[in-house]
């Protein structure tokens, strides 16, 4: 069993020593494809984010009690709504002096409660940096305006985190992208060498015979080299001459 195995593998790194060439082309190719694309074709997508607390106006005697909190908690999922509604959107569209609309905004930001906490996270993507920052100041700003609005005597709304202008994107992940394609191309050309090798059926070596014809082989003709065609030339017409002279 192991003299199989041991034969197996040989062959195997046989066929692919055999095909180098091929899976170097296609690893290459496929990770240059990868690196155009990750660099010249898809755009940077840059995120802001900001973090809103919510909690309760005046405490009675400096304590927060536990009720409180899990209050609160359960309120987060309400201010989420309001922060994702069409009203924020058209107010934070107006803000942004109709640069873009409700829709376009909706579309841009995303709102999460951080789970038990009293923390709001609002994020929003754009292929600007700028710009995603300038969203999401203006929807922190429509949505603290909104909830004021709705819940007059809810508590208070601040702001844990501003947005800042973000330097690098979050889209496309370029290193992870390139080795992507590497692997990508390792995996496509050893498929490609193992589909061409079974589908080649010519006879080349001795052990082709066996395996093809199942003959034992009777001997082997050695490749003689190839002979330069001017040489031949040149050597009959020498003899020819000599024959001439006799």
């Amino acid at each position: 069993m192991e003299k199989e195995i041991t034969l197996d593998l040989r062959e195997i790194l046989m066929i692919l020593r055999k095909k180098i060439k091929l899976i170097l082309a296609i690893t290459i190719a496929c990770t240059l494809i990868s690196a155009i694309v990750s660099f010249f074709i898809i755009k940077p997508v840059y995120e802001a984010r900001t973090s809103i607390i919510v909690g309760k106006a005046k405490l009675a005697e400096g304590k927060l009690e536990n009720s409180d909190v899990t209050m609160y908690q359960k309120l987060l999922k309400t201010y989420a709504v309001i922060a994702e509604s069409e009203r924020v959107a058209e107010n934070a569209s107006v803000k942004l002096k109709l640069k873009y609309t409700p829709k376009e905004i909706l579309s841009m930001i995303s709102v999460m409660p951080q789970q038990d906490t009293q923390v709001l996270e609002i994020k929003s993507e754009n292929k600007n940096s700028k710009e995603a920052a300038a969203v999401i100041d203006a929807v922190t700003s429509a949505f603290m305006e909104e909830a004021k609005t709705v819940f007059p005597a809810g508590g208070t709304i601040e702001v844990l985190d501003r947005a800042s202008v973000p330097k690098s994107p979050i889209s496309p992940k370029r290193t992870l992208n390139l080795v992507i394609g590497f692997f990508l191309g390792i995996m496509i050309s050893i498929a490609l060498t193992f589909v061409l090798e079974y589908m080649d059926k010519t006879i080349k070596t001795e052990d082709d015979v066996k395996r093809y014809l199942g003959l034992p082989g009777i001997g082997i003709i050695p490749q003689l080299p190839e002979v330069n065609k001017n040489t031949t030339i040149l050597s009959e017409r020498t003899m020819i001459s000599k024959q001439v002279e006799v």
